[in-house]
């Protein structure tokens, strides 16, 4: 149902973002470069006005404002929910790592933005929205990439600019192709004429403007840069890249490929290879990393793949519930795994953890729930995520697929004791396992394993979501309950 051209209280979680980046970036600017923390508490605070004005808002009518270029339904209310969450959890575990820097406020104002490209790709039901969207959600990246302003971050950051530039070339090519076809660009128009398109050029039109969304989420062919931008830039920033990002690109996909009739162009079997492919290579690619945050960068690469499961099934029954919840299980996992690594930080090798057990128990026993937790071992909500993924991909008439992905699942178990192996068991060496002093997180091995304390604000980071992934796989049966069966257009 279509809403009214200016409805600007109904974007209230949206500008309370903008306008909060707008504040934080304007504090920073008359503060003292070394004492800018007053800017990240704007952050927050805008944050936490978000998410408060989401779930206000999250109980009302289900419909489209300016023009049906934006929904404000189930699948948008719940990604303004999970994305601000997850940066408030970002900006907490950056604490020690961004206090004093000269870029402090640069940091918030970047995760703010990136944050707002995030919701509101997830809400666009409007290819110029989706457009504009890709490139709000992306220019703050390849800031945040480069933030620490080091080797590796540099080069991270060039990586990820240089395939997003050309991704989002092919996404407004792809989107020019589709407004071609269907003359209009908002999604409900155009699947009413997308059915009578030529199958070839609807193909094209909508391969290309998967490939920007693809990136957006690091999913393979899109997926290279992923890696690189979990080891080379600052922890704080790679927990934000590998997790933010794809919350709001999946919904965005699902939101799309409803509005593109599958009669026409058999897009489920693609995507669903695409989703083979990228749990498969990103399991094979993190069996042999040494790195931790290298490790954890090919296994968000791997929780994509899963994640395409939902969207390969897109418009079937049970599918946008267990997307929805999956990224609100990974989202919370994920973080919790990089904010142990942002308490004990300089830690480049997964050796360099040996003896945490005995020294941090409780940031080790995080750490075992979150990396056992993106296995999917109960009753962690990734598992309940996982569940529900695969019974909606075996529904939807994709049994194949829930089997390749269970035989992922198990293989993925290696490399993840990998780390936690170590972590659990004694020092080999008796000195805690401490490791090199150096990593792209710039930091010189305070907190480290080797004695002295880790960073506190990341260590209640790590605490509260690992409880946080424990409580929602818990609390799993109700929260599905509360998400929406379909998109509205």
């Amino acid at each position: 149902m279509s809403g009214a051209h200016t409805d600007p209280l109904a974007l209230t979680p949206e500008l309370l973002l903008l306008l909060g980046a707008v504040a934080a970036l304007l504090t920073g600017s008359f503060l003292p470069r070394t004492r800018q923390w007053p800017a990240r508490a704007v952050a927050a605070l805008a944050l936490a006005g978000s998410l408060t004005a989401a779930a206000l808002q999250a109980t009302g009518a289900e419909r489209t404002v300016y023009a049906g270029t934006y929904a404000l339904d189930g699948a948008t209310h719940a990604a303004r929910l999970i994305a601000p969450a997850a940066a408030l959890a970002v900006l907490a575990l950056s604490v020690e790592r961004v206090r004093g820097d000269r870029r402090e406020a640069e940091f918030s104002v970047l995760v703010l933005l990136g944050t707002l490209g995030s919701v509101v790709l997830a809400g666009a039901s409007d290819l110029l929205v989706l457009a504009v969207a890709y490139l709000l959600a992306s220019f703050p990246l390849y800031a945040l990439a480069g933030w620490g302003r080091d080797a590796r971050g540099a080069e991270a950051a060039l990586k990820l600019y240089l395939l997003g530039a050309l991704l989002g070339i092919t996404l407004l090519l792809g989107a020019c192709v589709l407004y071609g076809l269907g003359g209009a660009t908002d999604y409900a128009a155009l699947a009413d004429a997308l059915p009578s398109a030529p199958a070839a050029a609807l193909a094209a039109g909508t391969v290309a403007v998967l490939g920007g969304l693809l990136f957006k989420v690091g999913a393979v062919p899109a997926h290279f840069w992923v890696p690189d931008a979990a080891a080379g830039a600052s922890v704080p920033a790679a927990a934000f890249l590998t997790t933010v990002p794809k919350i709001g690109g999946f919904v965005a996909l699902y939101r799309l490929l409803t509005a593109v009739p599958d009669a026409v162009v058999d897009w489920r079997l693609p995507v669903a290879v695409l989703a083979v492919a990228t749990m498969t290579l990103g399991n094979l690619a993190a069996f042999t990393q040494r790195d931790p945050l290298r490790l954890l960068g090919y296994s968000t690469v791997s929780q994509a793949g899963y994640l395409l499961m939902a969207v390969a099934v897109a418009g079937r029954p049970g599918s946008l519930r267990a997307l929805l919840f999956y990224l609100a299980a990974y989202a919370l996992t994920n973080l919790g795994a990089f904010a142990v690594a942002a308490a004990l930080p300089g830690r480049t090798t997964l050796r360099s953890y040996a003896g945490a057990g005995r020294r941090h128990p409780w940031l080790t026993g995080a750490l075992v729930v979150c990396l056992l937790g993106l296995v999917g071992t109960p009753p962690t909500a990734v598992f309940l995520g996982k569940l529900t993924v695969f019974a909606a991909s075996w529904d939807g008439g994709m049994a194949w697929l829930a089997v390749v992905a269970a035989l992922n699942t198990v293989a993925s178990l290696f490399y993840y004791l990998r780390w936690i192996a170590p972590a659990v068991g004694a020092s080999p060496d008796g000195d805690g396992g401490r490791g090199g002093d150096e990593g792209g997180d710039g930091d010189s091995g305070d907190g480290g394993l080797g004695g002295t304390r880790p960073r506190r604000w990341a260590t209640g980071t790590a605490l509260a979501t690992a409880a946080g992934t424990l409580l929602l796989g818990a609390g799993a049966g109700a929260v599905l309950a509360l998400l929406p069966a379909a998109v509205t257009r």
